[in-house]
């Protein structure tokens, strides 16, 4: 239990995936302008690296690695995110249309996030079973959702204030990702045993 608690936090604060390793980072400066959107977001990133963890697991261990095709685990690991985020992009669109607006170009980006891919390789590296790989996924959305959300109310806050011209848009955005990211760093001499 108390590994499993490590692997939660440690990919949620001390080494999330945005803020420490710099994935994702598309979305989450593309998004996180509005703070509702920025919840759907991260719930949508936590459902499909959650379910992917738990798929391309079993992908690895039933598949791959009887058949010595860990070299394949790449392109199966992409295949089955992508199912994943078409099934959540058509969940979308019949629920909420004007939600799949506001997220716009990003939600099918997901797909292609560094980080969702990123948590299915770690498992794999880390030879994480089952239920770690699932809290590893869930960790990793959860860090992704805290980010994206505690940007996305930093950006609204900063339409209301004086922000010199040269910095608007994206350079303010990058100036905060590195702010945040510094504090997240804070973290790091945490050790949950």
């Amino acid at each position: 239990m108390e590994k499993l608690i490590f692997i939660f936090f440690n990919v949620a604060l001390i080494n999330n995936f945005v803020l420490s390793k710099f994935l994702g980072l598309c979305p989450f400066l593309g998004v996180s302008k509005d703070f509702k959107a920025s919840i759907s977001m991260g719930i949508a990133v936590t459902f499909v690296m959650t379910m992917a963890s738990i798929v391309t697991w079993f992908f690895q261990v039933y598949l791959l690695d009887p058949l010595k095709l860990e070299f394949l685990s790449t392109i199966v690991f992409i295949v089955v995110i992508a199912t994943f985020v078409q099934f959540v992009e058509m969940v979308i669109a019949k629920t909420s249309p004007a939600l799949q607006e506001a997220l716009g170009i990003y939600l099918p980006l997901i797909t292609t996030n560094c980080a969702v891919l990123g948590v299915s390789l770690l498992n794999v590296k880390e030879n994480y079973n089952l239920v770690e790989s699932i809290v590893n996924g869930l960790g990793g959305g959860l860090g992704f959702t805290l980010a994206i959300v505690i940007m996305a109310g930093m950006r609204e806050r900063l339409e209301y204030s004086n922000v010199p011209e040269p910095l608007k848009g994206f350079p303010i955005a990058f100036i905060l990702t590195g702010m945040l990211a510094l504090s997240f760093f804070g973290f790091q001499g945490f050790f949950f045993r």
